[in-house]
């Protein structure tokens, strides 16, 4: 795609939104699993910090009681906090519906195969929003590596979304992305 192709908005007869919310909704369950995959070689937090984590916080700054907020299930013997479960899943499929959609008109929203937009998503939680709420510590109090795993897996969580949208759109609709002509498939 040329530097001036990036900046295009696409035909809106090769939108297909019914599609992007399908597989927005598949990839964004799959991309929380990658993200919790990220997580277990590179935790974001330390134990300690992790007893309460940003979910279960932010549930109890909007009046959860602390209780509620960890309340766990068990499965396989191991106890797994249901509301932080809750949060990063609609996380995740809230973002992957957002992309998934927009991509549909704007394929700028793709440059890096997703890679940008999950790090303007880390930039705007992880260092503006969720510290300006109290949720986490000011960027500058937060340990480098929890700066490295969040940044990292946020693009790999992005590129996990990307690689489904564009697999399962393609698949659904035999046809390529919206801003790609279709007599470019023909003539390959």
């Amino acid at each position: 795609m040329t530097r001036m192709r990036k900046f295009i908005i696409t035909d809106p007869s090769r939108r297909k939104y019914g599609v992007a919310a399908l597989v927005g909704l598949i990839a964004g369950l799959f991309s929380a699993i990658v993200k919790f995959g990220w997580e277990v070689p590179f935790p974001p937090r330390t134990p300690e910090r992790n007893a309460t984590n940003p979910p279960q916080t932010l549930l109890e700054q909007l009046g959860m009681s602390a209780d509620a907020s960890h309340t766990s299930v068990v499965f396989n013997g191991n106890e797994l906090p249901i509301y932080s479960f809750i949060i990063h899943f609609s996380f995740a499929i809230v973002f992957a519906l957002f992309y998934c959609i927009v991509a549909e008109m704007y394929p700028a929203i793709k440059l890096w195969q997703g890679a940008a937009f999950g790090i303007i998503v880390y930039v705007a939680f992880h260092v503006i929003l969720m510290p300006l709420m109290g949720t986490v510590p000011a960027p500058w109090d937060q340990p480098f590596a929890e700066h490295f795993s969040e940044f990292f897996g946020h693009i790999i969580w992005l590129w996990s979304i990307e690689i489904v949208r564009r697999d399962l759109r393609n698949r659904i609709t035999h046809e390529p992305d919206a801003e790609v002509p279709l007599d470019a498939v023909a003539n390959r």
